[in-house]
């Protein structure tokens, strides 16, 4: 396991009431009513979250790479997360797919940056090995 040197940030939320319930983070920014998935209760649920998460931070990942390689991304880039919850034996798992749109770069490159992504997102590395991950080209 590897060890934060210097924190740069921590957010902080208060649940109450798990996955029906509320979340509010202690800022005031983010305020949300929470609901199972397929239920028809209003509110999201926390796989709609990790996926909102995660595809934010792999675009930042993907900028970094972008910039280092000194490549223009598109300004319709886009990561289409999807978080699966399912069960097997041992209980409740999670799956994910990350579909990644850079309009107008060519496959190689938009498999390098991806690639390069991957190693340097702090959800990747936290999924790495924990849980089945596909990265698509779309």
């Amino acid at each position: 396991m590897t060890a934060i040197e210097r924190v740069l940030y921590t957010g902080k939320t208060h649940t109450t009431g798990g996955r029906d319930g509320a979340s509010r983070s202690n800022d005031g920014r983010l305020d949300v009513k929470l609901s199972s998935p397929g239920s028809s209760r209003p509110g999201t649920n926390p796989e709609q979250l990790f996926a909102a998460g995660w595809s934010a931070c792999f675009i930042g990942a993907i900028g970094k790479a972008a910039s280092e390689r000194k490549v223009t991304l598109p300004a319709d880039l886009a990561v289409d997360a999807e978080v699966d919850l399912g069960n097997g034996a041992g209980g409740y798992f999670l799956g994910a797919r990350l579909n990644v749109s850079m309009p107008g770069i060519d496959r190689d490159t938009a498999q390098a940056l991806v690639d390069e992504a991957h190693q340097t997102c702090p959800y990747s590395k936290a999924t790495r090995g924990n849980i089945e991950v596909a990265i698509n080209i779309v």
